[in-house]
């Protein structure tokens, strides 16, 4: 079979289990909570802005102004000659705000996850990690010579079995903060206490926790009160534009700094980017006023749901992520469509992405809605199921 024999085949396999389709978007004009596709504007209930970021006028005027600075492009790796002091200053004030030693900056969450398994697991060493962390560090957990266990979603008792049975060895535990298709949140205290335990360290990526969770904003392990010993924070969430950063020791640093190949061998972001960044952890610091409005849309759209008798199909979630089940992929597809012809864009979630059997529309809720907003999806979602 060639090639192209070969990815038609998969091709059709994949649309026999409907196929992703990917939908381009229109945004020049068309402020948060909406989008626009094929000329039609649609009230947005997908995304992850969950602070309505991406079009602050503050953030948008530092990144024009760094434009000017800067021009557009790093123009190298940051071991060569990205590394600009906006970057430095973004790395600087992350750590200071985050209670670490450093920070190091990556062009995405997933270069970030990969950059840390990749780079600190060995042969000798083991990785127990949620059976629903993100795909990025499944893979890299896969590609990595370390022994790598899953624990069932949240089973702390057979998580503490595992770190028993790996007494001896360099043990890492993986979790999310906020997961991103259930919404519910991991049990840092715990996670830390068995760490703690067992001589293991704990690694937390909080990409849809951080900005939203904790004081200021600064994300769900200080929401908990703990510190894991390496944090990964994603900008393309609450942040509202892209990258990410880990947090960790002075050492755990200057090792991926040598050994990270994510890091080695990718162009640093724009130093623009960089500056934008700075602005928007500012703006997230004195942000309490958008995440309690945003406490409130999850508040109403439970309550609404509740009274509408479709609260059973939430899975319980008190973040913005608010998954709605329909199980099968054919019944969240047409749900889908009935809100899309509604003007309401709300894709469905299918396997692999998610447990067979669990398809789901997955609701994001932001501080841009409003409550008329929310009432006109919950409408939708009664005409849906």
């Amino acid at each position: 079979m060639n090639w192209n024999t070969h990815l038609q085949a998969a091709l059709e396999a994949r649309a026999q289990a409907q196929a992703y389709r990917r939908r381009t978007v229109r945004r020049a004009d068309t402020a948060p909570p909406y989008l626009e596709s094929g000329g039609v504007r649609y009230l947005n209930f997908a995304g992850n802005d969950y602070l309505g970021l991406s079009r602050d006028a503050a953030v948008i005027a530092a990144w024009q102004q760094a434009l000017a600075d800067y021009g557009c492009g790093s123009g190298g790796s940051p071991l060569v000659s990205g590394h600009t002091d906006a970057h430095e200053y973004l790395e600087t004030q992350l750590a200071g705000w985050l209670g670490y030693e450093r920070a190091l900056l990556f062009p995405s969450g997933y270069a970030a996850n990969q950059a840390v398994l990749l780079g600190l697991l060995g042969k000798d060493d083991v990785l127990l990690a949620d059976k629903l962390c993100h795909a990025s560090m499944q893979e890299a957990a896969a590609l990595s010579p370390a022994v790598y266990r899953r624990f069932a979603h949240q089973r702390y008792e057979v998580l503490e079995q595992q770190l028993a049975d790996a007494q001896g060895r360099r043990i890492l535990v993986a979790s999310e903060g906020v997961f991103s298709m259930d919404g519910d949140k991991a049990d840092i205290g715990r996670l830390k206490t068995l760490c703690r335990r067992y001589g293991a360290w704990l690694l937390i990526d909080d990409a849809h926790g951080f900005g939203v969770c904790g004081p200021q904003g600064r994300g769900s392990a200080a929401e908990a009160g703990e510190q894991p010993d390496i944090l990964v924070v994603t900008f393309g969430k609450a942040v509202g534009l892209m990258g990410a950063a880990v947090l960790c020791s002075r050492t755990v640093a200057e090792y991926l700094i040598q050994f990270a190949r994510h890091l080695i061998y990718s162009t640093a972001f724009p130093p623009a980017q960089a500056a934008a960044l700075s602005a928007a952890i500012e703006r997230i610091k004195t942000a309490d006023g958008l995440r309690a409005k945003l406490q409130r849309h999850i508040c109403f759209f439970q309550t609404a749901l509740r009274q509408a008798g479709l609260a059973e199909r939430l899975l319980p979630s008190e973040t913005a992520i608010q998954p709605f089940l329909y199980g099968s992929n054919e019944n969240a597809l047409t749900a889908a469509e009935t809100l899309r012809r509604r003007g309401l864009h709300v894709p469905a979630i299918r396997p692999p992405t998610v447990p067979a059997g669990q398809a789901r529309l997955r609701i994001t809720l932001s501080a841009s809605h409003e409550t008329q907003h929310i009432e006109a999806l919950v409408k939708g979602l009664q005409d849906a199921v």
